[in-house]
């Protein structure tokens, strides 16, 4: 019988595997174990790597995730794989010291707490392995607002490395969003009853190979993961963001359409069609980047097939967008107005169309 499982999610880290196994076998000598990683699809071949170590490690294995990607989703999915009665979340490029998961072990085994974390800005601790001062900075003003948002004291709420019951985790996942970068901040939002956390402090260390999970958008999709959490039930997150998204459109397509028709003395129905092709392939970035993050078309030829879907998923939404604004401005509507409409009529065809054939299941 398993005493504890790790979960491990991957992108691009295949050098760090064996490596990290290594750590972990001298870290829980004595203890039965599981390394389960949890990888989205690496170019670099991170599940091959892992399935060749699993022909002389059986205590490790993999779940390869296809067509979707995300940290908080591959932790949920992996420790919902497990018979282990305890389980824990750790990064796999060496930034988290497995000689703390003993501790942590025997304080929730011992009742001493639901969820041991391990923290970064606990006494003792330290966050040297973050990319300079300003993400140090931007760690602790998420840290504060997670405090915030859980009700739970704690010094680094945006851990990605804690310890709970399996259990547990199984009881709260039909609830659990799995938007946003860091789980532990889903888990404690939405536990019914404010869990009993004991922290303990962290070294956190530089990144042994391999590339970052995080990039220029994760302060964006820590955003996303409160928005979830206190709305998300009343207007589905994705289609928030693509809304958001949109409105940053409809002020490009706004100045478009004001430097060609108001300004360049353009013809509006040549004005409009030119500000839509803009705007359109504005959203399509923004999108791309942001809305759809953890399905990001990546590579100049994905890229430009995904624009290119766009557009054309898109062109129905927009055909009727210029044509029901000209036809509102001709019959005397403000030209403002009459864009306003296009727009508004335009963008539920986009959303529903683009997110099952651009980024859905069918691109």
């Amino acid at each position: 019988m398993l005493d504890l499982a790790i979960i491990l999610p991957t992108l691009n880290e295949r050098d760090n595997v064996a490596p990290l196994v290594e750590r972990l076998d001298t870290a829980l000598a004595g203890l039965r174990w599981e390394a389960i990683f949890v990888d989205d699809n690496s170019a670099d071949g991170t599940a091959d790597a892992v399935r060749k170590l699993a022909h002389v490690e059986p205590r490790v294995r993999v779940i390869q995730r296809f067509g979707r990607r995300g940290l908080a989703s591959a932790a949920i999915e992996g420790m919902c794989a497990t018979t282990a009665p305890f389980v824990a979340v750790m990064d796999a490029d060496h930034q988290h010291d497995p000689a703390l998961l003993r501790a942590m072990l025997e304080a929730v085994r011992e009742g001493h707490a639901d969820v041991a974390v391990a923290s970064r800005f606990a006494e003792g601790g330290t966050a040297d392995g973050l990319d300079g001062e300003g993400r140090q900075r931007a760690s602790g003003f998420a840290n504060a607002l997670a405090r915030r948002i859980t009700g739970t004291e704690l010094t680094d709420p945006m851990s990605g490395f804690f310890l709970l019951r399996t259990d547990l985790v199984r009881a709260l996942t039909p609830r659990l969003s799995g938007v946003g970068f860091k789980i532990l901040l889903d888990i404690l939002a939405t536990a019914p009853a404010a869990l009993r956390v004991q922290e303990f402090p962290l070294q956190f260390a530089e990144r042994r190979s391999g590339e970052s999970k995080l990039d220029r958008a994760v302060a964006f999709e820590f955003l996303v993961g409160i928005y979830d959490r206190l709305f998300g039930r009343l207007i589905p997150t994705r289609f928030a963001l693509f809304g958001t998204v949109g409105a940053a459109g409809v002020l490009v397509h706004m100045a478009v359409l004001a430097a060609l028709f108001r300004i360049a003395g353009e013809g509006f129905a040549f004005s409009q069609a030119i500000a839509v092709l803009f705007a359109m392939s504005f959203n399509f970035w923004l999108n791309n980047w942001l809305t759809y993050r953890d399905q990001r078309l990546k590579g100049a030829g994905a890229v430009f097939k995904g624009w290119l879907s766009f557009c054309v998923t898109c062109s129905i939404g927009a055909l009727a967008n210029v044509a029901v604004a000209t036809l509102l401005e001709a019959r005397g509507s403000h030209w403002v107005l009459a864009a306003m409409i296009g727009i508004l009529l335009g963008s539920v065809w986009n959303y529903a169309l683009s997110s099952r054939f651009v980024w859905g299941r069918f691109r």
